[in-house]
């Protein structure tokens, strides 16, 4: 009989905008558990010391691209899915010691304010106050007061764009595990919750340029604390509209002053430099974004096609920017050589694989799921390229027509490695002018642009939040509201229930 604490894992993540027409039905999950689930991670490894110090067991994980909000009926399956799983771990295994709760924590269901907040809840009311919940989340997630009060460890990423994703999970597990053995397992761990009234977009809030970079700095400072287990910095996701869509300060730890005070610092650090955040880009409308690309002489020059990315959430088959690209006179004469990535269109892509490579088309794409915008392009062209077997686009072709070339894809995906590109034929780096459907641009594209503007376009992710009918969130609220008075941020003492 192991004397190691008896741990399982279990969640889901989703990033949802309540401003696209799309939706997330239970389909668009990829469902993992047991060693499928494990083999995300490095630190789960069946020798890893993470594992050989606990008896983990990994229970259901659902996980899809950002996209439109959650239909109630997939979310009760998803739910009712999840709490089975743990009422049959109980039941069959015996008691738990520990939870890692595995989640984005901007997942947006139609009818439910705080989907993980309820569930989380949930599991709480079938495994007893005594178990310890450690939640991992993405720093773009909402962290509700009902959220907070029913996990005892809780974390975040500190990194946007976010290379330290698994870092995070790592973090959380860690914090578990060393809990569930330490001299301390017993006592209740204290936490300080504190909303700050700020919503931005995280291309406002990217960590790779201040105020953003300093403000996450403290974090891990923070951290080091004697007294203090963990810190976050929660901005929150801003194209939601449920009271819980907010920035938050969360720090857990053991003595109770210095967590509450180590809180207060971050909070008020955050409310000083509100109206610091500026976009991580220069940023214009696409046409002055096109202007600027076509007589610079930096290549490739990337601009991100930001209202629709569907990274954030957006449906991905806005055509406004490709409609302004198809008529602009240096694609269609090619003394430019364009790339737009990328539109989903199944239809398409079956008469361009019916074409075959070297076959001309003629296609009207897009605007299937967000017409709200635009209508489908027409466009006319050459089949360059055909790939199969992406997970997320299943089938990806290059359209070109004149000197643009169009990736579409069966299924929506991002756009984020240049293996992305090259697996279709195309050499980034060669190119004068990419366009992708995104905010920020992620680590690879990054670093091979030769320069970069953000083209605040239109779309479920519109970066202009002030275009947004945001009706339900806590006002005032920055940067809806000219906040003139110091809100309360004084730590709330939080303790699962």
């Amino acid at each position: 009989m192991s004397n190691r604490p008896r741990i399982i894992s279990l969640g889901m993540s989703l990033e949802a905008s309540v401003y696209s027409p799309a939706v997330t039905p239970i389909d668009q999950f990829i469902r993992s558990e047991g060693e499928s689930y494990f083999a995300l991670y490095p630190f789960l490894q069946a020798e890893s010391p993470l594992r050989t110090r606990s008896d983990w067991t990994a229970l259901v994980h659902y996980r899809a691209l950002p996209g439109g909000p959650v239909p109630a009926e997939d979310y009760r399956i998803m739910t009712e899915t999840l709490l089975a799983a743990v009422h049959d771990s109980l039941r069959n295994d015996g008691p738990l010691d520990g939870v890692l709760y595995d989640i984005h924590g901007a997942m947006s269901v139609i009818g439910t304010d705080d989907p993980e907040g309820e569930l989380v809840a949930r599991i709480r009311r079938l495994i007893g106050p005594d178990t310890l919940i450690s939640a991992s989340m993405d720093l773009h997630g909402n962290v509700s007061e009902q959220l907070a009060a029913n996990v005892d460890l809780i974390t975040c990423h500190r990194l946007a764009p976010h290379e330290d994703a698994a870092l995070t999970v790592e973090r959380a597990a860690t914090n578990l595990v060393e809990r569930l053995l330490g001299p301390r397992r017993s006592e209740k761990v204290i936490m300080a919750w504190i909303a700050v009234p700020i919503l931005l977009p995280g291309e406002k809030t990217s960590t790779r340029v201040e105020p953003a970079k300093g403000l996450y700095a403290r974090v891990s400072q923070v951290e080091a604390r004697v007294g203090v287990i963990d810190a976050g910095i929660w901005t929150g996701y801003a194209w939601a509209d449920e009271p819980r869509n907010q920035a938050v300060v969360v720090v857990t730890g053991d003595d109770r002053a210095v967590v509450a005070e180590s809180a207060e610092l971050l909070a008020s650090n955050l409310w000083r430099v509100r109206h610091d955040f500026e976009f991580v880009a220069p940023t214009g409308t696409l046409e002055h974004c096109l202007s600027t690309a076509l007589v610079s002489s930096a290549r490739p020059f990337l601009i991100s096609d930001s209202g629709d990315n569907p990274t954030a959430g957006g449906a991905g088959d806005v055509t406004s920017t490709l409609r302004e690209l198809l008529r602009r006179p240096e694609v269609v004469n090619g003394s430019v050589d364009m790339v737009y990535a990328s539109i989903p269109d199944q239809s398409s892509v079956d008469l361009c694989v019916a074409a075959g490579v070297g076959g001309s088309v003629s296609l009207r794409v897009g605007a299937i799921v967000d017409n709200t915008v635009a209508p489908p392009a027409e466009m006319t062209g050459t089949v360059e390229h055909i790939a199969h077997g992406d997970p997320a686009a299943q089938t990806e072709v290059v359209v070109r027509s004149g000197g643009l070339r169009v990736i579409l894809t069966a299924r929506r995906k991002p756009y984020h490695l240049e293996s992305d590109f090259t697996r279709n034929g195309i050499s980034v780096r060669s190119a004068d002018i990419v366009v992708v459907k995104i905010g920020y641009l992620e680590p690879e594209l990054f670093a091979m642009a030769a320069d970069w503007l953000m083209a605040l376009t239109p779309g479920g992710v519109d970066q202009n939040l002030l275009r947004l009918p945001h009706q339900r969130i806590n006002r005032p609220m920055v940067p809806f509201d000219d906040v003139t008075v110091t809100p309360d941020l004084s730590a709330r003492i939080l303790g699962s229930v």
